[in-house]
């Protein structure tokens, strides 16, 4: 009677997400560099035009604070959704489910490399944005910070919606809506919208970020509110990516 060999014993969470982040890295580094450029130059361009009827003051930090993570947006939100959605469509799920690795490292180490390139354009955006508003370039430092926690928000908002649409077609405008709705939240500053649309901007991840980068251009900052609006976008960060755990559990069993 023949016993059969046991099976090699599955990787550790760590290692694992380190060697799916390296592959990611190194895919994402020719495929998305080119796109990172566009979103810079978008955030860009945005702040040219709003230049023209927002002169100063918490407009002027909002706008800029805004088309900064605006970029964060555009490639962890957008560009995973998308990517996830292909692979989903594509049959790639099942490569990754045939691996002996945690489902966790899988939807980390995508999420990690695709948000590590928005930081130069992010910079970018902010140095330019202090440049044409006239606004103090000492808290740029605070991005740091507010680049990956805004960026585990919307990576893992954006991986989720990938794996939880039925179709690519769908995953691809559902990574469009949610950009433009950083766009249209982030960056236009709050004391010109309505309450309704005001409590919405509550509910987008990338709003905390914001607000904490924002705060920073001001002459005291609140440091207190500023730590608490980091908190606040770690925690979301920590939920949306178990909630893109849990999407790819759910995507890779069908």
């Amino acid at each position: 009677m023949q016993v059969a060999a046991p099976l090699a014993p599955g990787a550790r969470f760590l290692p694992a997400l380190a060697a799916v982040y390296r592959a990611q890295l190194s895919r994402a580094r020719v495929a998305r560099i080119p796109l990172l450029f566009v979103a810079t130059f978008q955030s860009v361009g945005i702040m040219i035009l709003m230049r023209g009827v927002v002169d100063g003051g918490s407009e002027a930090r909002a706008v800029v604070a805004g088309s900064s993570v605006l970029v964060v947006a555009f490639v962890a939100l957008n560009l995973l959704a998308q990517y996830f959605g292909q692979l989903r469509a594509g049959g790639g799920l099942d490569h990754y489910a045939t691996l002996p690795v945690p489902p966790a490292s899988v939807v980390l180490g995508a999420a990690a490399a695709y948000a590590s390139f928005t930081l130069p354009g992010t910079l970018v955006t902010a140095v330019f944005g202090c440049l044409l508003f006239g606004l103090p370039m000492g808290g740029l430092w605070i991005l740091a910070a507010v680049v990956p926690l805004a960026g585990a928000a919307l990576a893992g908002l954006g991986a989720a919606l990938g794996l939880l649409a039925p179709r690519q077609e769908l995953a691809t405008l559902a990574g469009q809506l949610g950009m433009s709705a950083a766009l249209l939240l982030g960056v236009l500053p709050p004391e010109r919208m309505p309450a309704l649309i005001v409590w919405a901007r509550d509910l987008l991840p990338s709003t905390y970020g914001v607000e904490a980068f924002a705060r920073t251009f001001e002459q005291s900052p609140d440091w207190a509110a500023v730590a608490f609006d980091l908190g606040v976008c770690g925690a979301v960060g920590v939920a949306s990516l178990a909630a893109a755990t849990w999407a790819y559990r759910r995507a890779s069993v069908r």
